[in-house]
């Protein structure tokens, strides 16, 4: 029984001479050291989206819907006839109303936009100038993105960590330290990305509709710059 009794109060005092773990994963001789760091990519977009829509005005509900539906039908033939998916056409804004102002009252208007996403950017200037011709009055756009993101920005997020390891380098050298291990990295996502074009109102469709460009739209998908943001904890000792 006297054994058993000193074997536990070698093991109480033991456990009560260690040091609690640090939380924050660092050990009792090892210093914490948290980089934040940003890296950048520029990458050729592989998708346009474009609103685009037509509008329709006539004495009656009607007749106002009929004239829609027919330029509308129009529009998506001619989108079909470039290689442009039913999928990649959706439906963003849907109206009738009748027009209770001005010299037009008591007439209907119908309204029908849609946006369209380009897989193909060698058609994009193509697909502005056909549907125009085929009666769209309603166009914004287009708005470049990447079909898969995460593998356009992997370069980024390569660079932000990069970018934390040479900045931990240098403070720990400056303090006679080197890096043990790395304790945690933390995405911090994106940040400074360009907005999306903005929507084409009804209202604004008579100040911003304009004769059917050019038979060769001019357009260039260019490079698009992303920035990414990373946080690294350090453990640092001597």
């Amino acid at each position: 029984m006297r054994y058993l009794i000193l074997g536990l109060l070698t093991l109480v005092a033991a456990a009560c001479g260690r040091p609690p773990a640090d939380p924050r994963g660092v050990d009792r001789d090892e210093t914490l050291l948290t980089v934040t760091a940003t890296g950048r990519a520029d990458t050729r977009p592989d998708e346009a989206r474009l609103q685009l829509g037509v509008e329709s005005q006539a004495a009656s509900a009607g007749e106002a819907s009929r004239l829609n539906r027919e330029k509308m039908d129009r529009v998506t033939a001619a989108l079909g006839r470039l290689g442009v998916r039913s999928d990649d056409v959706q439906t963003r804004n849907l109206s009738l109303q009748r027009i209770d102002y001005g010299p037009e009252r008591g007439q209907f208007r119908a309204h029908n936009v849609v946006e369209v996403t380009m897989r193909d950017m060698s058609k994009v200037g193509e697909a502005v100038t056909v549907v125009t011709e085929a009666g769209a009055n309603v166009m914004s756009g287009p708005d470049l993105r990447f079909s898969n993101r995460d593998a356009a920005n992997k370069s980024a997020y390569a660079a932000a960590y990069r970018n934390a390891r040479s900045r931990a380098e240098a403070y720990a050298g400056a303090a006679g330290l080197k890096i043990s291990r790395v304790l945690g990295i933390y995405d911090g996502g994106e940040y400074g990305m360009p907005e999306p074009p903005p929507y084409v109102s009804r209202d604004a469709v008579a100040q911003t509709a304009a004769p059917p460009p050019p038979p060769s739209a001019p357009f260039s998908a260019g490079t698009t710059t992303t920035e990414v943001r990373v946080r690294v904890d350090f453990a640092l000792e001597r």
